[in-house]
């Protein structure tokens, strides 16, 4: 196996055009690193590790994500640098093993893969699951519609707003196009009787799941034994030690499991979690956690290889000011600060 040669540690900060929600919460910018290696054999690769974690508009810190925050991830990426130099690149392998950090996991694992020639040679034309929340301009709601020649299906943020709103928001867009099935997303905004008030608005026929309806996860299961509409779960999947196997065995009406590689972990870890809940009829969608262009074309891969029928939520490219990669898919380095020990 080859050796590295360098292994150098860029940042970004990107400007986001209009703030992303986060939950409840939103932010204006995006904080990032990209780590970039070089083998003896000269091959080069590079992939993004950035935690979903930060202060939001309102100065806040972010809440419900990633807990390693970005000074920490640097830290431990820094001393990493000395620790990998000539070693063969399996090494990668070690190191995850030994992070604590999923956002340290996931992309040393993606950087190996791409070391060791494992991700797609090209993206695939893949569907992409629009996102759609109340506050959306006219001309971002059409050019999101619009783009759905392919597939039926978008994402809406609920439980963010007053609920009168939203619903009016809802069926706004299924005026504009009937056809349309719901991945609503309440980032668990609701009690478990606002959910029940909040559905019984909706065409039940039209909502394909709820993520993370409820405030308490164990009223999820009450709304869907009430209503018999199945939810999803996101932030319920970062639980400290979660045993997947379990919770697909024996929690009743699950609809899909929402995979952040960037907050769960390595890409072994997606590929156990995916088996898993393919086994027990439960489909997975990957989503990004705001990464760059680096990181969502690198979910692109993933989500081809890992979960081919089900058209990934990486629809939040078109809030960041600038792209880090050029038109050969190679890094910017105007665009990014070479980090120094």
């Amino acid at each position: 196996m080859p050796n590295i040669t360098s292994l150098d540690l860029y940042q970004y900060q990107i400007d986001l055009n209009v703030p992303l929600p986060v939950a409840k919460q939103r932010i204006d910018h995006r904080v990032g690193i990209i780590v970039n290696v070089v083998l003896d054999n000269g091959q080069q690769a590079f992939a993004e590790v950035a935690p979903l974690a930060g202060i939001d508009i309102e100065g806040l810190q972010l809440q419900g994500f990633s807990h390693e925050t970005i000074e920490q991830v640097t830290a431990e990426l820094t001393q990493l640098q000395s620790t990998l130099m000539g070693k063969d690149v399996n090494e990668l392998n070690t190191a995850v093993a030994n992070s604590a950090y999923p956002s340290v996991q996931f992309g040393l694992s993606v950087l190996l893969a791409k070391c060791l020639q494992q991700f797609p040679a090209r993206v695939k034309t893949q569907a992409n699951i629009p996102l759609l929340y109340h506050g959306l301009s006219a001309s971002a709601i059409d050019n999101k519609l619009a783009d759905l020649a392919n597939i039926n299906s978008v994402k809406i943020k609920v439980a963010q707003t007053d609920m009168d709103s939203e619903i009016a928001f809802v069926h706004q867009m299924l005026a504009r196009k009937p056809s349309l099935t719901l991945r609503l997303d309440a980032n668990r905004g609701f009690t478990l009787n606002q959910a029940v008030d909040f559905l019984a608005c909706l065409p039940k026929k039209q909502i394909e799941y709820v993520e993370e309806p409820c405030l308490q996860p164990s009223d999820n299961i009450e709304l869907y034994k009430q209503l018999g509409i199945k939810y999803a779960l996101d932030e319920f999947l970062l639980t400290a030690d979660l045993d997947f196997d379990k919770l697909l065995q024996n929690q009743p009406g699950i609809g899909a499991f929402i995979l952040k590689p960037m907050l769960l972990g390595s890409l072994s870890k997606m590929q156990e979690i995916v088996s898993l809940a393919d086994h027990q009829g439960v489909r997975c969608i990957l989503s990004s956690s705001l990464e760059s262009d680096v990181g969502i074309t690198d979910l692109a891969f993933i989500s081809q290889a890992l979960t081919p029928d089900n058209p990934p939520g990486l629809d939040t490219l078109s809030a960041f000011s600038q792209r880090l990669l050029d038109e050969n898919g190679q890094l910017k380095l105007n665009k990014l600060k070479l980090i120094t020990g």
